[in-house]
């Protein structure tokens, strides 16, 4: 088990905003491939904006998740899971049976194979899913395994593509549309709780869950504060790349800060910037990407009754273009969508592999004969050999549905961990950097929202399994 946190100085913060950029933006790389570009996008095309509203609450509730996630990294060095797994060693194995549940399928990767196929040779060139799934993890890995630490070239691509992506959004949303659709679209987000009759709740909830980063993935927040070096995270050692570095790299037991007049000032400081961080990034720019996304698709798609087709999503999307300006507008969404896919199934590598190499490494200590960076190469070369398998077993299955199942789960796993992240919390930081009152209040509403749509979705498969 994990030694006991030991007492320390919060460091100061001395760099300024702009200069600590990186983690709120590696998560939005992260949020904004599936549900953004794929999920919500054909959700409209079919139902239309009437269910905006559901995008942008599951933003809205993931910013307060963050935030909460956050504050326990920044006061100890830990991620969260170390936290977890402080309340009891039995939510190590819940994290890892969570983490295989969320993302053992691998969506991202086969819609993003896709994507590259039709830009390359076109939708019906050669190649099977299960080789384009595979070139796609190929590019991952020359990213995470090129450069000795792994965290700045995550950081450097990731935002790269979230600017890409952005600036290519910003140029559809100039070439299609008319002011009836922006007001369908304002319309759509306020008429809170609409849902369409012909749209299962469960999808509903994993299309919420789809809004943001979703499932176990906004936990891989507390490894992005960490590697940047926020608050005690400039403690720990960096996960490094395991082919390049020699020494051995042990993530030990975080810290807890000195009750001290001092350590408080700098810890407002901290928590102030963590704030800040994810209202301008998480919560501005996923909210902005997720209307700009179902904005089009609402002008081009719904307006002319096109769905996307459920495994060339990205080619099909393509339309909103090139209904505008031909062959260029086809290409240049089809790199929106590259990037958008490329980053989500990025993160998730990186995010997945930190998350099994810190659970194990934390909570089993045979394990630690082996350093931190080690395990996350490991798991991460495996995760990839293991998505391309289940890619070329079961091709016959479309990749949204391996994006729903993803989103299904993912759900499951918020319900559980969203208010566990308050109990950790309140147990584990020292009183004056505990949460208050009103957002206890509020991340209990969260949990209770999760959580009743988690039994809903799961009464409602059941029926649906038993009825077959």
């Amino acid at each position: 088990m994990l030694a006991p946190l030991r007492p320390a100085d919060l460091p100061e913060k001395q760099q300024s905003f702009w200069q600590l950029v990186g983690p709120g933006a590696v998560l939005v790389g992260l949020a904004i491939g599936a549900g953004e570009l794929i999920v919500w996008p054909r959700l409209t095309a079919m139902y239309g904006a009437g269910m905006t509203w559901a995008a942008v609450l599951g933003v809205l509730l993931q910013l307060a998740i963050n935030v909460e996630i956050g504050r326990y990294t920044l006061a100890t060095g830990e991620s969260i899971f170390s936290g977890f797994i402080r309340l009891s060693h039995h939510w190590a194995v819940a994290f890892l049976l969570l983490t295989v549940a969320c993302w053992i399928l691998p969506g991202w990767a086969r819609a993003c194979g896709g994507a590259l196929k039709a830009l390359l040779v076109g939708p019906d060139g050669p190649g099977s899913p299960w080789m384009w799934t595979a070139v796609t993890f190929a590019i991952v890995a020359a990213i995470l395994f090129g450069p000795r630490a792994v965290y700045a070239s995550l950081e450097r691509v990731t935002e790269a593509m979230v600017a890409i992506i952005i600036v290519g959004l910003l140029l559809i949303a100039t070439a299609v549309g008319t002011s009836a659709d922006w007001r369908a679209l304002a319309a759509g987000a306020v008429d809170i709780p609409y849902r369409h009759p012909d749209m299962p709740s469960y999808a509903l909830f994993s299309a919420i869950v789809f809004a943001g980063a979703g499932g176990t993935a906004n936990l891989f927040y507390s490894f992005y504060l960490r590697d940047k070096g926020w608050g005690m995270g400039s403690r720990m050692p960096r996960i490094m790349n395991p082919l390049r570095q020699r020494e051995e790299t042990s993530i030990e037991a975080g810290w807890v800060p000195r009750d001290t007049p001092e350590n408080l000032r700098r810890w407002k400081v901290w928590f102030a910037h963590l704030q800040r961080d994810q209202v301008a990034f998480f919560w501005f720019l996923n909210t902005l990407t997720i209307l700009l996304f179902i904005f089009g698709a609402l002008a081009v798609l719904h307006a002319r009754g096109i769905v996307p087709g459920e495994e060339n999503l990205v080619w099909d999307e393509a339309a909103i273009l090139a209904s505008v300006w031909g062959g260029p507008g086809r290409v240049l969404f089809l790199v929106i969508g590259l990037a958008c896919l490329l980053s989500t199934q990025l993160t998730l590598v990186d995010g997945v592999a930190r998350s099994i190499a810190d659970i194990v490494h934390s909570a089993y200590p045979a394990a630690r004969v082996r350093s931190t960076s080690w395990w996350y190469g490991v798991s991460a070369w495996t995760w990839m050999v293991i998505g391309c398998v289940l890619t070329y077993l079961w091709e016959g299955l479309p990749a949204f549905l391996f994006l729903l199942s993803a989103g299904f789960f993912g759900g499951i796993a918020m319900a559980i961990y969203v208010p566990l992240t308050i109990v950790v919390n309140l147990r584990l930081l020292p009183p004056a950097m505990r949460p208050g009152p009103a957002r206890i209040a509020v991340m209990g509403a969260i949990s209770a929202f999760y959580g009743a749509f988690a039994v809903v979705s799961l009464v409602m498969v059941v029926r649906r399994v038993l009825a077959e």
